[in-house]
């Protein structure tokens, strides 16, 4: 193991905020060092959303995993992040694997995976609790509540989430029986501790060898199972990511041990980088904070060159329409918003309108299309661009970012249904875009690298006059870190 010298580590840590390097987001959560993944325990506690993630301090490279904490009340103002969570002895030397928080008796109780290898290199993954202190600014850790998988299953066996079902506490973990099937399964917590029920049975068959990062939550008569399968092949309109974030909707039963009358998997997001959400329920809203990138695609990232890689999503807020979920960045993220800088953006009878965008920048925009069957929204970054592509006809939308130069290429293609109008909400960072789409029906997280220090235009062509474009741009400030325990 590392030595993981928390002091020294978090000194380093305050040294390197605020951020100066281009590539570097400013309105998204990530480290001036290191690789961050999985966000973890997100819970809320003492008047402050806590948000942990999985970190490594010592490199660009999946290993070292420990978890970073910070906490928000409004998700503009920040704590600066230290070190919570990290290896010490025999259970989690390999790694303080994902997990999930909870306040309990006025406590900030964290749940989390311990992996470990033997020297063959066999895994052994065992679930473990701890309780967060402010004074320690860590986890101490405590009991062991579940000492290894039950049999039928391998030792990829992590990502506990509790929640509570009837009044008593329940926690999924994502799974992978020994014929190599991923699955979830379920436990219960008894006077005697926690009780295995059994695999959470789906109608999915053969889909992936291992499902990640389970949340299982209710909307009102209806009950999401979201998870990460991973092993599913990719389709025309979705699937096409190396591995996927998704969700499925239907009747969760507890006592049948399955998910009834269930719809079809459906993703959380389009984008190339989105994986391994966690969402959090507090006040009647579901949170979804996701990792923005992607697992063994690290040479798609060129920040490794500099020190660091990837970052948070913006908290976005889910809502459950006709089975669907619809996402929208949470309400708080207005008070970003630059009023003296405010533009409205308005055209009619045009095929063709550009404007520059600030270094910082939030658009909403409506496109009336009329007669159009085409429509491109670019993010020009002098002689590169990621493109937004609507085709009416197919009612398919592409985002390309084959003309960016560095990083991640290709194409991401999926249904969306535009009948007069196409709407886009869109926040642009300095490598890292996400885009809400007809009001958050779907989402994209596109992380660009763009040679150039330059600002973004934003261009729109047609193949036709479209009837009107309307909208709203906006300059936005970055998050504010403050030196709080």
């Amino acid at each position: 193991m590392e030595n993981f010298d928390k002091s020294a580590i978090d000194a380093r840590l305050a040294e390197g905020f605020p951020f100066t390097h281009r590539w570097h987001n400013r309105f998204h959560l990530e480290m001036p060092f290191g690789l961050i993944n999985d966000p973890n325990g997100l819970t809320y506690h003492n008047g402050a959303y806590h948000i942990f993630y999985q970190w490594n301090p010592f490199g660009c490279a999946h290993k070292n995993k420990s978890w970073a904490h910070t906490k928000t009340r409004d998700f503009c103002t920040y704590a600066v992040p230290h070190l919570a969570l990290w290896p010490t002895d025999e259970h989690d030397k390999d790694g303080c694997y994902s997990g999930c928080a909870a306040e309990e008796e006025g406590r900030l109780r964290v749940l989390y995976t311990c992996n470990a290898k033997d020297e063959a290199g066999n895994r052994r993954s065992v679930q473990r609790f701890g309780t967060y202190t402010k004074a320690a600014g860590a986890v101490k850790k405590e009991e062991i509540i579940i000492d290894g998988p039950p049999p039928g299953f391998t030792a990829h066996f992590r990502d506990p989430y509790l929640f509570d079902w009837r009044g008593t506490r329940h926690l999924v973990i994502g799974a992978q029986t020994e014929e190599k099937r991923g699955c979830v399964l379920v436990y219960r917590e008894t006077a005697d501790g926690w009780m295995f029920l059994g695999e959470f049975r789906t109608q999915l068959k053969d889909f992936g060898y291992m499902w990640e990062c389970p949340n299982l939550l209710s909307f009102g008569d209806y009950d999401v199972l979201a998870f990460c399968p991973q092993g599913v092949e990719a389709r025309a309109y979705d699937r096409q990511n190396v591995y996927q974030a998704g969700y499925i909707v239907g009747h969760a039963s507890m006592d049948a041990m399955e998910m009834l009358m269930h719809g079809r998997f459906k993703e959380l997001d389009h984008g190339f980088d989105f994986y391994a959400p966690q969402i959090l329920t507090h006040e009647g809203r579901h949170i979804l904070i996701g990792w923005m990138g992607m697992p063994d695609r690290e040479e798609e990232y060129p920040t490794r060159e500099e020190g660091w890689m990837h970052s948070l999503t913006l908290p976005r807020v889910l809502t459950l329409r006709q089975g669907h979920i619809f996402s929208e960045p949470a309400h708080e993220l207005k008070a970003l918003r630059h009023r003296e800088t405010e533009r409205a953006l308005e055209a009619e009878g045009e095929n063709s309108f550009s404007t520059t965008l600030y270094d910082l920048t939030e658009i909403i925009l409506d496109l009336t299309m009329g007669d159009a069957y085409t429509i491109s929204v670019e993010l020009v970054f002098g002689l590169e661009k990621l493109v937004l592509r609507y085709n009416r006809l197919e009612q398919v939308m592409t985002i390309d970012r084959s003309g960016m130069k560095l990083g991640g290429r290709g194409t991401r293609t999926f249904k969306l249904y535009a009948e007069h109008t196409l709407s886009l909400r869109m926040y642009v960072d300095h490598s890292a875009v996400e885009v809400f789409f007809q009001h958050g029906e779907e989402a994209a997280a596109i992380a660009v690298f763009p040679e150039k220090n330059i600002r973004p235009m934003l261009r729109i062509f047609s193949d036709v006059d479209m009837t009107a474009l309307s909208g709203v741009l906006w300059e936005l400030e970055p998050f504010h870190y403050e030196r709080i325990s």
